[in-house]
Formats: structure tokens, sequence, C-alpha cells
């Protein structure tokens, strides 16, 4: 077991101490003008204190559920437009002031959580029908910590030729575990049954029919949407990795190792746009296209290097143990899978098992 203090001493000391440079881009093409992209590259967690920065990037996108027969688009995208305004503050209200830095990273995957809920609380308060997903990503030096609800997407292409997944879907039609807990609180999964019993479309939660079981919002469809994001904290080594951050509109259309490949050994804004341009090449403009690169390199590097071509150089998932020491104070083992340290994840629905 290695503890999160001993891994940031590691760091002090075995000449880690500089902070990665952060090179980021964007891309998009609209639809229908519903996603949203946030980008903070220089926050601080103590103000005036340049030492104390971080970065902060996040996708959200207005989700559209079923009302009888005919799709609308949730009122709009008040929701989205709220998260965007209004979640980073959530989560930053949630953190103790005067904290050190580790303290301030073991503390982050909570107040993520609290953010999250808090952002859903205060939308709902206006009485609006909107709902969002949204994948929150926290870059602190070589930590990343990444906090989801719905089926934006964040990938690692780390410099070992790893891709891994940092976030999980809730779609309903793919994450059985989301479907097994919307049914046991009681509510009901199943497609859109046109008249003479025929089923269409993706599995969906009724009332309401959407399709994703946790979101911002959606105060229309039932207790059985949660705004719970699933969390995830990774620890690079020194050479860094690269992000992608994308609304569904990229992974509708590409895998997450063709989305990695397709921009390898490219600068930020350039690896954006390729990524976004492949998605519409593959599969056309079906629905709204966000996508964030976001390279975490020494600060001797202009761009992310190309990674090394591997044999093993296939799609990883990081389900991972939780960190060595979870908020409970129990013992976890930690895991590693090539250049990546894994520190924590936790994606209960349940607010009781993450504040415990």
């Amino acid at each position: 077991m290695v503890p999160l203090a001993t891994l940031i001493g590691r760091e002090l000391r075995g000449g880690k101490s500089e902070k990665p440079a952060i090179r980021y881009g964007h891309a998009a093409f609209a639809k229908r003008g519903e996603d949203y992209f946030l980008v903070r590259p220089d926050c601080l967690r103590v103000p005036g204190d340049a030492s104390s920065s971080f970065s902060v990037f996040a996708v959200s996108f207005c989700l559209t559920a079923l009302r009888g027969q005919i799709f609308d688009g949730h009122n709009g995208v008040s929701a989205a437009v709220f998260a965007k305004e209004h979640l980073l503050d959530h989560v930053m209200s949630a953190i103790p002031q005067g904290i050190g830095r580790e303290e301030w990273l073991q503390t982050l995957p909570r107040a993520l959580v609290a953010g999250f809920v808090k952002t859903d609380i205060d939308f709902q308060r206006k009485g609006e029908t909107s709902g969002t997903t949204a994948t929150l990503v926290v870059v602190d030096g070589w930590t990343v910590t990444v906090a989801s609800v719905g089926d934006s997407r964040c990938i690692l292409d780390s410099q070992d030729g790893v891709v891994s997944l940092l976030t999980v879907d809730h779609r309903l039609e793919e994450n059985t575990e989301e479907r097994e807990r919307v049914t046991a609180s009681g509510g009901e999964v199943g497609r859109l049954n046109l008249c003479g019993g025929k089923e269409i479309g993706p599995l969906r939660c009724w009332p309401g029919g959407l399709c994703l079981s946790r979101s911002i919002g959606d105060t229309d469809v039932g207790e059985f949407i949660v705004p719970i994001p699933h969390v995830k904290q990774v620890k690079l080594s020194s050479a860094g990795g690269r992000l992608i951050i994308a609304s569904d509109g990229i992974w509708d259309a590409l895998s997450s190792e063709l989305a990695a490949k397709a921009c390898r050994g490219l600068p930020a804004e350039l690896a954006a746009k390729l990524v976004v341009k492949e998605a519409l090449r593959t599969s056309g403009l079906k629905d709204d296209t966000t996508c964030l690169v976001v390279d975490i390199i020494p600060t001797d590097h202009t761009h992310l290097p190309l990674s090394p071509r591997k044999q093993q150089n296939k799609f990883k998932s990081l389900l991972f143990r939780k960190k060595s020491q979870n908020f409970s104070g129990k013992p976890n083992k930690l895991s590693s899978v090539g250049s990546v340290e894994e520190l924590f994840e936790e994606g209960s629905a349940m607010l009781e098992e993450r504040y415990c």
C-alpha cells in the first residue's frame, strides 16, 4: 500500500516537483447547439499563490427525454448552462479552506460529489425540467481527478501507449448495474412500446423515458435519475499523457482507441479538430459534437510526443480499487496500470455510501 502522501513526497524529493505544462485545444460542430464546455487553466487553491495552481476542464450536454411519443429538449439548455456557471463553485465551496495540497487532493473526490448534488438541488429550485450530462476534470500537477454523470466521456492516452477510460457511461442500454439499481428502487426500464407491442429504441427509465440513469436536473423523470457522479483519480508518470474529453456525439462515432489513435503526435488544438473531423467522417452530423484535448507534459516539451507503438497497445478500462486510504480510514490496496498510478475510484449512486 502506498499512501497518497508518500506518492507526493516522492514527487517532491525525486525531481518531479516541477509541475507539468498544460496544453489544451477545443473543437466542436453544432447541430442543435446544446453542448457546453468549460476551460479554466489557471485556478488557484490559495489566492495569490501561483504554486497552488490547478486546471479545470468540463463538457456538458443538454439531454433529450421522451414524453408520450415525441422527443423534446427538456425546455432547452438551461441545465447545461446552469452547470457550466455553478458546478465548479459548488465543488470548491465543499473543500475546507487553508488545507495543504495533499489533503486537498484527498478531499477533492468527496467535494466533487457534494458539488454535483448541490448543483442539482439548486437547479431543481428553479422549477425547470431541463437536464444535462456533465464531465468535470481537475488537473493538479500530475494528478487527474474526473467526475461524471451521463455519457460524456474522458479517456487517458498515456505515454506507454495504453488508452484508459476514466469515466463510466450511465446509459441504461449498456450499464447492467445501473439498470439493476433503477429497477431495485422501483423504477421501470424498457423500450418505447408502439401500437401492436413492437418495442423500438434504447432502454429507457420510466416515467420520463430518459435513456441515462444519472444527470443534473431532469426533475420530471422521477427519483431514479440521480446526480451522484462516478469519480476516479489517477496519477501520471513524469512522461505525462493526453486527456480527450468529449460529448456523446464523438463516442457514438468513434471508440476510445480510435479517437486516441486519430490524433497522436499532434498539438492539442489540432488534435481536437481532427477527432471531431474523424467523428463526422465516420457517422455524419447526427448530434452536437464537442471535444476537448488536454496534454499534460513535461515543461521542456512543446507538445506531447508520439507514444510508442506496442503490441499490448489495446484499450484498457481502469477498473481499479480505491486509493490506499478511503474516507472512512480503512486501508485499501493501490494498483497501477503502466505509467499510471491509480489512487481512487467510487461509483456508488447512494449518498450514504459516498459520505461514510
